[in-house]
């Protein structure tokens, strides 16, 4: 049985198969173990051969650099956030997936622009009074476990739709046709 996350990605890959179109804008910093879930996906993403992954370890999509990136987005794209965020404690490694932008730094009460035309919110931890706190002491196997069964769905979805990985149809583009 598919999970709600392999879904929600086959039903998106089956409505935008050209993989050079997605761009998945991984929102977070790489300074807090709980808000590292969007950089961390987005570094696996990067690795497993996407090309247009916005927000990594090494180069974050934080409060202070999503407006930025957004502006700086082709009109034709197709927009996937995924953020982290805090919830129930029973929600807790649920991913909560919309038809629709997420709103970036609600947690911690930053007022940030709506982003993507899809969503993926990872509910890393439990909300609570100070969820700057809750974010900076949720556990990293947690964030880490999420970050790879998103990547899994993802590339999967894709894959099943166009029977190549996006790493080989990104190798595909760069073969010189003669």
């Amino acid at each position: 049985m598919r999970s709600e996350i392999e879904q929600f990605f086959e039903t998106i890959s089956a409505r935008h198969s050209d993989v050079s179109r997605i761009v998945f804008v991984c929102i977070g910093s790489d300074r807090s173990t709980g808000d590292s879930f969007g950089p961390l996906t987005g570094t696996m993403l990067k690795e497993s051969g996407w090309p247009n992954v916005i927000g990594t370890l090494d180069n974050p999509c934080d409060a202070h650099g999503v407006e930025r990136e957004l502006q700086a987005l082709d009109a034709a794209s197709i927009v996937i956030a995924i953020d982290a965020c805090l919830g129930r404690p029973v929600s807790v490694g649920r991913f909560i997936v919309a038809d629709g932008p997420l709103q970036p730094g609600k947690a911690i009460g930053r007022r940030l622009p709506a982003v993507g035309h899809y969503s993926v919110a990872g509910v890393v931890n439990m909300n609570g009074p100070k969820a700057y706190w809750m974010l900076q002491t949720t556990s990293l196997y947690q964030v880490l476990r999420m970050a790879k069964e998103a990547v899994i769905a993802i590339d999967s979805a894709w894959n099943r739709t166009t029977g190549i990985t996006a790493a080989e149809q990104k190798q595909d583009s760069q073969i010189p046709v003669i």
